[in-house]
């Protein structure tokens, strides 16, 4: 039971870590390689089980702090994590897939959606560029439009509505 309060003392670390880098990613455009909030919602109700799973060594005192701790930050990321979870669920507007584009060489694949916030917030498209697994990087945004006219300068370079969004220099273009 003494290693399973310092596995769930490194995962709710980890997870602690991973949850404040998705917030950096989102604020700032970039790569987001973190799994969905739902599923670090998952992993947190694991790490808090593990935690629960160390007070059953009930003679070693450093192994019952490590247990609280850990208890007590899982708990509070699982608050923070349903707060996360059921705000973008009711805010986050609808996204409707416009249309999916390749590079000319098949390297890059971008989606972009129609995004509509309805009474609290305006419509517009944005568009994604894949990557590996759900990685995804915004890479286009732009408001008060409902359509998109694209087309690819070259391998990784893509003009919409006007706009050059250069993929190899990792460039995104948010239009307001």
């Amino acid at each position: 039971m003494k290693k399973m309060s310092w596995i769930s003392l490194f995962f709710i670390l980890f997870l602690y870590i991973i949850t404040f880098y998705s917030a950096y990613s989102n604020m700032n455009n970039k790569w987001l390689v973190i799994p969905p909030n739902y599923v670090i919602l998952l992993f947190s109700i694991v790490a808090l089980t593990l935690a629960i799973l160390g007070f059953k060594d009930k003679f070693n005192k450093s192994v019952k702090l490590r247990s609280w701790i850990s208890t007590v930050l899982s708990t509070i990321l699982i608050l923070i994590m349903i707060v996360v979870v059921s705000f973008t669920t009711m805010f986050s507007g609808s996204k409707e897939l416009l249309t999916t584009t390749q590079s000319p060489d098949k390297q890059y694949t971008i989606n972009f959606y129609k995004t509509d916030a309805g009474a609290m917030g305006s419509y517009g498209v944005i568009g994604e560029l894949e990557g590996p697994l759900w990685f995804k990087k915004l890479i286009y945004s732009q408001h008060k439009v409902d359509q998109i006219d694209l087309k690819w300068d070259n391998n990784h370079t893509v003009l919409i509505n006007d706009h050059k969004v250069n993929l190899m220099q990792g460039e995104s273009s948010i239009v307001q």
